[in-house]
């Protein structure tokens, strides 16, 4: 007995001291290999493909120092600590991936520091906060003579931290820019102040969408008035092209067909279009329309101007009338289900923002092929423009078309072009004396109509139309944030997403696509939302019944009224016209208390599912462990019994 505890008590000291060794050796190996296991989704915190592609084809070294202060104020250390240590150990991740060719330096630039001076010749500034410290947080990326400075890595940017420094480092590795083009009448290039209009008129920024493609490419501003496009363009956006004269659609057609990579973007309903805000008249301020007709029928295809996209599927939360929260349905939060997952630019896009969007028909002409890159639902239907605000109409006249709707296409292969007979005659002047500048206009086009027109692209090219202007706007794309004085942007969806995703296809590089569509990725309810669709589709029919039953009254009342005899008695009720009004009233009352009914057990249906899916989402996980707990102590209960 007495050897037996002995046996045990050797055992059990030897076990324990294994265990210690086994402990130390598992940290001391940790300590050196440091391995990062993402178990997110997506896998937000692993380097994207689009990274290792960058990093791997770099053929000269590449140097990135990372600025961080470490001393100062408790609070300034809080506020640097736990966000430096996920920048740190990215860049440990892209040291690793790059295999030698990018060497990651770390600097502390403390005050009156040779650090400091560093940071500060390199584009890195240092940022004061609240407690009056004033911290360095930020990356200078520098290949031969050229540097990219990411001045200030604000915590607000954190989902665009990979693409900021790969960006970064693609620019310094290949700093020779891409030109590309925008055609546009709209201030998207920002305003300058103009001295003389002080009161009037307010200086404005660029669109956030100008600006980030600028930081990539070389980007020409044009007006609808061009008649020639540049031969070193490759890719062109157009945007809102209201009106264009035939010389500026001949431009563009020639354009196509030398092989140019074209992004038209045009609406039914632009709301925010200046030209049109500035009118008085009500009709006026609806003249939003933009098209390119007689280039798109070239191609086979044609876009409504004059109705929009309504979708049950994809409404979106906005303040309708007396403040109160409604969904509009012409303003489309769109989910995966609507992209194409096959096309590059648009493969991990899932969330975007279309207010009033257009779309696409017809089948395209000979040598084409057309691929859609976004559509609606089938539970959706076009309504009039001058509709498109009445969203309680809109809501209650609802018939879904069981057809899917095309609001961004591309089409590819050889084009043809929509001016056989070569390039279109210039108007006449309308005043007799021409301005010396009309003069030279007229001779670049008298030179231009010499020069053989193209009647067909000789290689096959591609063309992306799309289906709304106000994606692009700050308004429906970004939210912009100032900290320290400095100008942050954050994506709100992946509208500027898409926008960049486009012309990086079309202009040749797509490595910086894939970081920056997950960047910008959202997990919607889609559940919730197709449940509400459901539940309104059901008590639909119930209102139009009602609404039926109110207007058959009331014109009954009205043949009464109109059947009276002229005299004293016009104006007071038969017994039959009080009975009607009666029966009126009666209906009237038990049709509000029935819409009154359905409305609330559709919230309470809604409120019930949200709850139910919260629960699921916070308790379920807990649940799981608790439960596999509960089997491995039954399990070993049964192996000690077993013993």
């Amino acid at each position: 007995m007495k050897s037996n505890k002995s046996i045990s008590f050797l055992f059990s000291t030897v076990g324990v001291l294994i265990m210690v060794v086994v402990v130390a050796a598992v940290c001391m190996i940790a300590n050196v290999v440091k391995v990062r296991l993402d178990f997110t989704e997506d896998k937000l915190f692993t380097l994207s493909q689009g990274t290792k592609d960058i990093l791997q084809s770099l053929d000269t070294p590449v140097e990135l120092r990372f600025y961080c202060s470490q001393g100062g104020s408790d609070a300034a250390q809080l506020f640097v600590k736990n966000y430096s240590r996920n920048v740190d150990d990215l860049l440990k991740e892209y040291s690793k991936a790059a295999k030698g060719k990018l060497r990651v330096k770390r600097y502390n630039p403390e005050p009156d520091s040779d650090a400091e001076d560093m940071a500060r010749a390199d584009g890195v500034e240092g940022q004061m906060i609240n407690t009056g410290d004033t911290i360095y947080m930020g990356i200078a990326v520098s290949c031969l003579d050229s540097t990219v400075a990411l001045p200030f890595l604000a915590p607000v940017r954190e989902r665009l931290l990979e693409y900021d420094i790969t960006r970064a480092i693609a620019r310094v590795s290949n700093p020779e820019k891409v030109k590309i083009g925008i055609l546009t009448d709209l201030p998207m290039f920002g305003t300058p102040m103009n001295p003389m209009m002080m009161q009037q008129q307010q200086a404005s920024q660029p669109w956030t969408v100008v600006s980030e493609l600028k930081r990539d490419f070389d980007v020409v501003e044009l007006h609808s008035d061009v008649e020639e496009i540049d031969e070193n363009i490759n890719t062109l956006l157009v945007v809102h092209p209201k009106n264009l004269p035939d010389q500026t659609l001949f431009a563009l057609d020639q354009f196509v067909l030398r092989g140019g990579h074209l992004i038209a973007f045009v609406d039914p309903l632009f709301r925010l279009d200046p030209a049109a805000m500035s009118q008085q008249n009500p009709m006026a301020r609806m003249d939003v329309a933009s098209n390119m007709e007689k280039l798109f029928t070239a191609w086979g295809m044609s876009f409504d101007s004059t109705r929009v996209v309504a979708d049950k599927n994809y409404p979106t939360m906005l303040s309708g009338q007396g403040g109160q929260a409604a969904e509009f349905l012409t303003v489309l939060s769109l989910t995966s289900d609507a992209f194409d997952e096959k096309n590059i630019s648009t493969a991990q896009i899932d969330n975007m923002l279309l207010a009033f969007p257009g779309c696409f028909s017809g089948t395209p002409a000979s040598g084409l092929t057309k691929e859609v890159l976004i559509k609606s639902s089938t539970n959706s239907q076009l309504v009039d423009k001058l509709m498109a605000e009445r969203n309680a109409l809109i809501s209650r006249d609802f018939q879904p078309s069981n057809k899917e709707y095309e609001m961004a296409i591309m089409l590819l292969g050889k084009f043809k072009t929509a001016f056989p007979e070569g390039a279109p005659k210039k108007a006449a002047a309308e005043n007799g004396n021409d301005s010396e500048k009309d003069s030279e206009k007229d001779s670049a086009t008298a030179a231009t109509e010499t020069k053989p027109s193209l009647k067909e692209s000789a290689q096959d090219g591609s063309v992306i139309l799309v289906g709304d202007v106000d994606m692009l706007h700050d308004n429906f794309s970004v939210r912009v944030s100032s900290i320290f004085g400095q100008r942050f942007v954050q994506p709100l969806n992946g509208n500027l997403t898409l926008a960049q995703n486009l012309v990086e296809q079309m202009a040749g590089s797509s490595s910086l696509i894939n970081m920056r569509s997950r960047a910008t990725l959202n997990r919607p309810f889609t559940v919730i939302q197709e449940y509400r669709a459901k539940a309104e589709a059901q008590y639909q029919s119930q209102l139009l019944e009602l609404e039926n039953r109110l207007n058959e009254a009331r014109n009954k009342i009205s043949e009464l009224q109109q059947a009276k005899s002229e005299g004293s008695q016009k104006f007071i009720l038969s017994d039959e016209q009080r009975a009607e009004l009666s029966e009126y009233r009666k209906s009237e009352a038990e049709a509000a208390k029935r819409l009154k009914e359905v409305r609330k057990n559709l919230r309470k249906d809604i409120t019930s599912l949200e709850n139910n899916l919260t629960w699921i989402n916070t308790a379920g996980m807990a649940f799981v462990v608790v439960l596999v707990g509960i089997v491995i102590a039954i399990i070993k209960r049964k192996r000690t019994a077993a013993k």
